[in-house]
């Protein structure tokens, strides 16, 4: 019955494609769809080919239209009406779905990073063979309960991967997990991008009143007078919350440290006012590289103030867009601000602590107008006095360092 419905729409679609327009399609399918009943929508979009986001539409569109008050009548549910959820049918279908999405799948194991490679239809696929009967629309939406999205690729790779990528991650992950059960601290730290302060496009859009866009320059070309800012940011991942220090100085590894120690001070000791040690998760380079000495320098400071036992894990080369604090946090703050030129300190500032989240993510900011010389040097005294061990596994990666006893 269903097939000959499908044939029977197929060859209407055929003879009016050409007569009507876009909306005259969409409009025709949705009558079509909501003909057919439950199934109609499906149903329809298999035999047009045109998608379900299209009719869905056109229903909308149809019930907006006066003349279709019928239509949106015929269509509203009884309160308690529907089927119940798949889920209490099949208890154990959300948990497979689950592991076979599981992030190691995918190359990339650090568990707070939930992305799925895999398409819904697979998905469906792999869970039918195990007995589960499900599509691929409901997959969807249980990857969404689960705290999935669906990700386009992403530009992160510069030359061949390191051999201990996988295992670096696998690392970090027992790392990040074994910390956030015993209530300690668990940041996700990096220097967002370098801005220009001043009437500069920022990019994206903003509503404004018709043939009014906001006018800025022309040329991107600094303005001395006021300069650039940095933007360095620690992130909580377990608490999802932020911390943003807006330097005007000199991209440092002071500069980093400092702002570590700030967001401590403002909102990490409120949080873990027992917490003995704290993990951080680092890029490999710029400001808190591992290379660096003066952040290790820098840290020993920092642990022996607070009497933290501090320890980094760096993501391995290449491979720094999968800092969390990139995808949770920056991207965040870059849509709060598009559109926006960013004219002053205060602006900046602003923005960046008005950025919030559906799922509750919230910044603090703070201006740091203080300044952090270049080419400071290190000397092998000053690093031998700091009180670092290096991890079994990729000791330039994997270390701690505790305060020092004599200072």
């Amino acid at each position: 019955m269903e097939a000959s419905t499908q044939q029977t729409i197929a060859r209407k679609y055929e003879l009016l494609r050409a007569l009507l327009d876009e909306r005259g399609r969409r409009f025709w399918a949705a009558v079509e769809a909501h003909e057919v009943g439950r199934g109609g929508i499906s149903l329809v979009a298999r035999a047009t080919g045109l998608s379900r986001t299209t009719i869905y539409q056109g229903l909308e569109e149809l019930r907006r239209d006066k003349g279709s008050e019928s239509l949106a009548k015929d269509r509203v549910r009884a309160a308690g009406g529907g089927r119940h959820p798949l889920t209490q049918k099949d208890p154990q279908l959300l948990a497979l779905l689950e592991r076979l999405v599981e992030p190691t799948t995918r190359g990339d194991p650090e568990s707070p990073l939930r992305w799925t490679c895999k398409s819904t239809r697979q998905l469906a696929e792999a869970l039918r063979t195990k007995g589960h009967r499900v599509g691929r629309q409901t997959v969807s939406e249980l990857l969404r309960q689960l705290g999935y999205s669906l990700q386009a690729n992403r530009k992160t790779r510069e030359g061949s991967e390191h051999v201990d990528r996988d295992a670096q991650f696998e690392y970090i992950n027992a790392q990040v997990k074994a910390h956030q059960t015993r209530g300690q601290p668990v940041v996700s730290v990096d220097t967002k991008k370098k801005e220009l302060v001043g009437d500069f496009r920022n990019a994206g859009r903003e509503w404004q009143p018709k043939g009014k866009p906001v006018e800025v320059r022309t040329h991107d070309f600094l303005d001395r007078t006021l300069g650039k800012v940095n933007p360095y940011g620690v992130y909580d991942q377990t608490t999802n919350t932020g911390w943003v220090s807006v330097g005007t100085d000199h991209d440092t590894a002071e500069f980093a440290v400092e702002s570590i120690r700030r967001w401590w001070s403002k909102m990490g000791i409120i949080r873990y006012p027992h917490a003995q040690a704290l993990l951080i998760t680092a890029d490999g380079g710029g400001s808190n590289g591992y290379r660096l000495r003066l952040w290790k320098v820098a840290l020993q400071g920092f642990c022996n103030e607070t009497g933290l036992i501090v320890q980094v894990c760096h993501f391995p080369p290449e491979t720094s867009k999968w800092n969390k604090i990139e995808h949770r946090m920056f991207s965040f703050i870059s849509l709060n601000w598009r559109g926006q030129p960013l004219v002053s300190h205060e602006v900046i500032v602003n923005l960046i602590g008005t950025t919030s989240t559906r799922r509750g993510l919230t910044i603090q900011t703070e201006l740091d107008t203080a300044t952090y010389p270049k080419g400071v040097k290190v000397t092998d005294d000053d690093l031998n006095k700091v009180n670092l061990t290096r991890a079994s596994f990729h000791g330039e990666w994997n270390y701690s360092i505790a305060p020092n006893c004599s200072t």
